[in-house]
């Protein structure tokens, strides 16, 4: 059984996804930490700095982020300069894409973005799309859905819709307001694997709900609004949870228990069910699933395989490099070169765990144990580029270096945990 833990240790707020007693991810928040990851403001442009392709833009007094001109596509204005495109002192509406790291700004972008559970509504795409881990056949039948929803919702939500945008559209202004004209796009998420019809289209609705109420208050809000706020990170990582990776949602916290009712009765009804409030005042729920053990895990230096074999897993500031170690593995006999392949096959299955559990992210090297046969490392390679393709973050197996360390890239949303605890 799989399951979804949120409580408190050590004066801050762990989640925990579990697959059976091994965990697969782990986060760490700060109870009242300020996170302005996902925030929707109205941002003012203080500074246009050509030579480094890129804006600052301050989206609340003494905060200033990094926009990259490349992320200004569509802008949605709320005080507009004389000048066609964006200039020093032009108001507009950004979202947090990501969150400061050590000395450097937070980054926004123009191209906004609301999240359901099964569809993102964004407007940096104009297009209907789908994940890259959904099947063709999947991708084309959940697409199809999309397409034949959408104008029958446009048209039912239209007129706040577009209004905000394109002035108070008149009635030819709005007989043309469809899908062919619209200036978002969507984003069928690997979560809407299987979904019907109906689950989409409540996704749909509330998202484009979610927009007309976002357009029809920019204009009447000052500089520096929030205008979005999402939930707590631990109630918002609920919608990334694919259907079948958590059977139960489970907290002995009662205030987190609340928020995790009062955000799944709206976002994700569907998973009401899988709820549940833990009390047992003999058996604490970090103990029970043993998560202090799990989290120290977690941020050491070496972890042991099954064969002997271990993980040396050392972050520095520019990469993670990940030391493939034969350990105490005594099985190499007369044929040391199978051995190898069987410890580098272990390892690689550890290291994409570690890798998606400790949230790292940018460079990572893997010094595997070296191999004389070209089609073992190929077999590796590709048996590693599978595991880490199961990653829900964007994860890219780069290649095998003359070095023969394997190069590994993978996109960074938040701080690693070594870094958060």
């Amino acid at each position: 059984m799989n399951h979804y833990i949120i409580c408190k240790m050590q004066e801050k707020i762990f989640s925990f996804l579990l697959n059976g007693e091994k965990a697969v991810e782990i986060h760490c928040d700060g109870e009242n930490e300020d996170s302005l990851l996902g925030n929707i403001y109205i941002g003012k442009i203080r500074d246009m700095v050509k030579n480094i392709g890129a804006a600052f833009v301050e989206i609340r007094p003494g905060t200033v982020c990094y926009l990259p001109f490349s992320d200004i596509e569509n802008p949605i204005y709320t005080k507009k300069g004389s000048s066609p495109g964006p200039q020093m002192g032009d108001e507009l509406l950004v979202q947090v894409s990501r969150d400061a790291i050590k000395s450097k700004y937070p980054s926004v972008t123009t191209n906004l973005t609301l999240h359901g559970k099964y569809i993102l509504l964004t407007t940096g795409n104009r297009r209907i799309s789908a994940s890259s881990k959904l099947k063709k056949d999947e991708k084309k039948r959940l697409t199809g859905i999309v397409e034949g929803l959408e104008s029958q919702l446009i048209e039912e939500i239209k007129p706040s819709v577009y209004s905000d945008i394109h002035g108070n559209p008149d009635e030819d202004r709005q007989s043309e307001t469809n899908a062919s004209n619209r200036f978002f796009g969507w984003l069928l998420r690997t979560n809407s694997q299987d979904a019907d019809q109906k689950t989409i289209e409540a996704d749909m609705r509330r998202l484009l709900i979610q927009l007309q109420s976002l357009l029809q208050t920019a204009p009447h809000r000052v500089c520096f609004s929030c205008l979005l706020s999402g939930p707590h990170p631990w109630v918002a990582r609920l919608s990334d949870l694919y259907q079948t990776s958590a059977d139960c949602i489970l907290t002995d916290d009662k205030t987190i228990w609340n928020e995790i009712m009062d955000y799944v009765s709206v976002y994700q009804p569907d998973d009401l069910q899988k709820v549940s409030f833990y009390q047992d005042p003999l058996l604490p729920l970090y103990k029970k699933y043993s998560l202090e053990r799990k989290l120290k895990e977690a941020v050491s230096e070496r972890v042991w395989l099954k064969s002997g074999g271990y993980l040396v897993i050392q972050p520095t500031e520019a990469l993670t490099v990940i030391d493939v170690n034969t350990g105490k593995y005594e099985g190499a006999g007369k044929n040391p070169q199978k051995a190898f392949y069987k410890i580098n096959l272990e390892a690689a299955c550890e290291a994409a765990r570690q890798i998606r559990l400790r949230n790292l992210s940018g460079i990572i090297l893997i010094d595997f144990i070296n191999m004389d046969s070209a089609d073992n490392n190929n077999k590796l390679l590709e048996f590693l580029n599978e595991l880490l393709k199961q990653d829900p973050v964007k994860t890219v197996l780069v290649d095998m270096t003359r070095l023969s360390l394997v190069e590994i890239t993978r996109m960074k949303k938040e701080k690693p945990l070594h870094e958060l605890v």
